[in-house]
């Protein structure tokens, strides 16, 4: 005889449940969340029924079902392979059951079912869809237009649904004309809005501008930028004339470099060249100078004789024999 807890775990490993009623599974419809936060998906019964089994299962695009995890009467709960880490039960029981899905991403993306297994009436199920959105914040420029009473301001904002983009001004004698709004698709899935507009009103005072970006039932985020009396200039023109400048002083810095390593290139090569040189005329000069020197003492030696003959030649002549005593 089979068990009703073999039973069970055969519907779990195989997916098969029979299709069961709705009316009584309160849960939400759809669940909004961040791309990369943690959700929670909750399921709850409200009649008294003898439940066996509470699963959880992702549908996919196709009409398929994926269990993700399940909870029994004999208070064993698992998680399937596939999503250990990912799926966890946060509370588990029979009436009342909720999971948490870690850090979605836009796989995540989809409806969720919660069915709970009964008897007699078989299986009951609730149907939960998670809805990602992202929503940055959104950027604001603001740069002069040929004429001193107008501003053009521009507002973008990115996120996935496309976002709504909306330009305002505090100060009433003001007014925004030549509304235009442009809409891109990122190769992420994100939609890029673009909202531009001509100011118009200025009265030399300064002037607050606001940019807000909704999305969905998500709270809205909202930029402000004040645009001084005497003018405003683009944040993004002051960036690329800062660019180019730090672009044109870079490329200065490498030829002054590129100047003085040549430089020194080429006087090392001179000294090297007129190192050499010497070298060559010191050996050139060493056999004139061996002759010099040998040929010195010769000269001396020739001096010198010729001084002794002369001086003997000098010396007979001066001597005198002295008379002797006798004559």
């Amino acid at each position: 005889m089979v068990t009703q807890a073999a039973v069970m775990t055969i519907f779990f490993v195989l997916g098969v449940f029979p299709k069961g009623l709705t009316a009584v599974i309160q849960t939400q419809q759809t669940v909004m969340a961040a791309v990369g936060e943690d959700v929670h998906l909750s399921c709850q019964l409200m009649q008294s029924r003898e439940v066996l089994q509470v699963t959880w299962q992702k549908l996919s695009p196709e009409g398929k079902e994926k269990n993700l995890a399940a909870y029994n009467k004999y208070s064993r709960q698992g998680v399937s392979t596939d999503f250990k880490g990912k799926v966890e039960f946060k509370d588990a029981g029979l009436q009342n059951c909720s999971i948490v899905i870690r850090k979605v991403m836009e796989q995540d993306e989809g409806c969720y079912l919660c069915l709970f297994t009964t008897l007699p009436d078989g299986s009951l199920t609730g149907t939960t869809c998670l809805q990602l959105y992202e929503l940055h914040e959104p950027i604001l420029q603001i740069r002069e237009s040929n004429s001193t009473e107008e501003t053009v301001v521009s507002c973008s904002a990115t996120g996935r649904p496309a976002p709504t983009v909306t330009l305002n001004v505090p100060q009433q004698d003001l007014y925004f004309s030549h509304n235009s709004t442009v809409s891109v698709t990122n190769t992420n899935g994100t939609v890029t809005v673009t909202t531009t507009a001509v100011l118009s009103g200025f009265h030399g005072n300064d002037t607050q501008v606001g940019c807000a970006a909704r999305l969905l039932s998500v709270p809205e985020i909202q930029v402000f930028k004040t645009i001084p009396a005497d003018g405003f200039n683009d944040e993004s023109g002051s960036n690329q004339n800062f660019t180019l400048i730090l672009v044109l002083i870079t490329a200065v810095v490498v030829v002054c470099v590129a100047v003085v390593v040549t430089v020194l290139l080429r006087h090392k090569h001179k000294n090297s060249l007129s190192h050499r040189d010497a070298e060559e005329m010191e050996m050139t000069q060493e056999p004139m100078k061996d002759t010099y020197v040998d040929k010195t003492p010769l000269m001396k030696q020739e001096n010198e004789q010729i001084r002794q003959q002369t001086s003997q030649e000098e010396n007979p002549k001066e001597e005198k024999p002295e008379p002797s005593s006798s004559s």
